[in-house]
């Protein structure tokens, strides 16, 4: 926990430079040069500058404000967090909160000056901005890394070690990805092609690297020609054998910052595809006059997110040891809670140990939420050594953890009954379950997006004026990022968080309906689920999910009768598929345990 005095003295040392550089308001995204959603030590100046630990906000510094612009994941985590430091906390999509782009225009005058570090806010955004400052007749400077000019002992850029995944794992060659790619170059008639984002390119390239926590991504820029690839990264994160695989594809490195005089030595006449909302925009400012840049969405954005046949079988094989590792943990925690010491990180470490028994194991898809009683109502609690606390024989126990496999990615959360629970906890909990079921069990007719079906998912909690405050389900990467675009479920669809693309034949999507009671209790239900074919009929093309999460639900906290039948039917259905799975590779004690988990109801 960062001590308030010290962000109070870090925001002042901040407006000096501020002031020293003539910048009038200073925008700190939560962002690395690379648009992820997660970033590495290097990349945390909001986090430097405000003490607010969460993946997602933004900070505006001005010389008498401090501000932090985050959503509703983090509102009870960021107020506790900001509380004494002098920042104050603007909660995204309330009532009468400006955005920070309203914000910014409410605030700056005519001349006044707004900072950014433009290699941390993409060319889409920068147009925005500069948009609203020329009504205001306000300037923006995007060269400008004045946090990092008052940070000491900042962390350096990361260079973990890189691996090759072999093509039994991927299910399609480099050389493969990169030919479809070049189709899509030639049909835009570009003669290069600039992919930043990280995810895309160890998606591309078939290699996987570390260089953000749980993100199993390499730091480096891409650009494709008719004849090579580029990869400016740091070669020593690589292995001779993985260059030289790279090599014989024609792919070639060069210096990770390099990139910039890159683009700019390019020759006019030139075209070049980019992703205008991907793409930073320090990057898109390099690009010389007499050079087209054709603003196209990354061409390996649905490749990427609809698996092949491999890898979704892959898949299966990943759920089914995770299920067995997070089945032992759900037995460890039944039987022992009350009888042996627990706290949510000891359980943390244990559910860790167990997962790492089994085979191809890679380490956590994200930071493990293991959130008890209260703490559950945080969306995106992580226990701390400073707010860890025992795990007591009541209440509810919130687990929302994931794992890396070769197979592929894991993101499973279950609440669990640790005990007596009240009426409301087991209603709650039973509403949120029926809406996950009823999501899973959807058929649906091709073209249908997010928007179609996340009803599905709150209508059991709206129609007890109950909702929560994120999403219902997002894409999930193969051996990669656990968040995927752009494949998700929503009520609604913004600027940041769409909801609106059509489901394909193997797209991997969370269904994670909640409910959140502050103070008190939060309860959330989630499995992976992939889309597949179900029929074809004179109106067309139907799709339908399957379950590749393989745990339990916890009886123990369900009210069978505030069930339908059809939804007992699934409940029963799903149980019955989780024992025939995981029940062969459990000892004797944990199979008859689970034999009762899964009884029918």
């Amino acid at each position: 926990m960062i001590e308030k005095h010290m962000i109070q003295e870090r925001i002042a040392a901040l407006r000096v430079r501020m002031q020293e550089a003539g910048i009038d308001a200073y925008l700190i995204p939560t962002d690395d040069f690379h648009a992820s959603e997660y970033v590495g030590g290097y990349f945390k100046c909001r986090e430097y500058i405000t003490g607010f630990t969460g993946s997602a906000g933004t900070a505006v510094i001005t010389k008498d404000m401090a501000g932090l612009w985050t959503d509703g994941r983090y509102f009870i985590q960021a107020a506790e967090q900001l509380k004494g430091s002098g920042v104050t906390l603007y909660k995204m999509g309330e009532p009468d909160v400006p955005t920070v782009h309203e914000f910014l225009e409410q605030t700056l005058a005519e001349n006044e000056c707004l900072g950014y570090d433009g290699r941390t806010v993409s060319t889409r955004e920068a147009a925005e901005l500069a948009e609203m400052l020329k009504k205001k007749g306000a300037r923006q400077n995007g060269s400008l890394d004045l946090v990092g000019d008052i940070w000491e002992e900042r962390p350096g850029l990361s260079c973990e070690p890189v691996m090759e995944l072999d093509e039994k794992w991927s299910g399609e060659s480099r050389a493969s990805k990169i030919a479809r790619i070049r189709e899509s170059m030639q049909k835009e008639g570009a003669d290069l092609f600039v992919l930043t984002s990280l995810d895309d390119i160890a998606w591309l390239l078939n290699i996987r690297g570390g260089d953000i926590a749980c993100c199993p991504v390499v730091l480096s820029y891409l650009v494709m020609t008719e004849g090579e690839v580029l990869l400016f990264a740091d070669e020593r994160a690589f292995p001779e054998t993985v260059k030289e695989s790279l090599k014989a594809d024609h792919v070639f490195f060069r210096p990770y910052n390099m990139v910039y005089s890159y683009i700019s030595d390019l020759p006019a006449g030139k075209k070049l595809l980019l992703c205008r909302d991907k793409v930073n925009s320090r990057l898109t400012a390099s690009v010389p006059e007499g050079v087209e840049v054709i603003n196209r969405e990354n061409p390996t954005l649905f490749p990427k997110a609809v698996k092949n046949p491999a890898e979704v079988n892959n898949e299966r094989i990943a759920h089914i040891k995770d299920g067995v590792a997070l089945t032992r943990f759900l037995y460890w925690l039944k039987t022992h809670v009350g009888k042996l010491p627990m706290t949510e990180l000891s359980a943390e470490e244990k559910l860790y140990s167990l997962r790492s028994e089994q085979e191809h194991f890679m380490g956590n898809s994200f930071e493990p939420i293991i959130s008890y009683g209260a703490h559950a109502a945080i969306v995106h609690y992580s226990a701390t050594p400073e707010t860890d606390i025992p795990i007591e024989p009541h209440g509810l126990l919130l687990a929302d953890t994931g794992g890396h496999y070769l197979e592929g990615t894991t993101d499973v959360t279950r609440t669990i009954a640790m005990g007596p629970l009240t009426e409301e906890e087991k209603q709650m909990f039973t509403a949120v379950l029926r809406g996950h079921l009823n999501l899973a069990a959807a058929k649906f007719r091709s073209g249908a997006t997010g928007i179609n079906l996340d009803y599905l998912a709150r209508g059991p909690l709206w129609e007890l004026g109950k909702d929560f405050n994120h999403g219902t389900g997002h894409g999930v990467g193969y051996f990669l990022n656990v968040h995927e675009g752009p494949n998700s479920f929503h009520w609604r669809s913004t600027p940041t968080r769409k909801a609106d693309t059509a489901f394909e034949e193997g797209m991997i999507t969370s269904d994670e309906p909640g409910y959140y009671e502050e103070g008190k209790y939060g309860i959330r239900h989630e499995n992976l689920i992939v889309c597949v074919r179900d029929q074809e009929t004179e109106y067309g093309s139907f799709l339908r999910f399957e379950h590749l999460t393989m745990v339990p639900f916890d009886l123990d906290a369900v009210i069978p009768e505030q069930m339908t039948e059809r939804e007992r039917t699934l409940l029963n259905e799903y149980h019955a598929m989780v024992f025939e799975n995981i029940s062969p590779y459990l000892n004797e004690e944990e199979r008859d345990w689970l034999q009762e988990a899964t009884r029918k109801i």
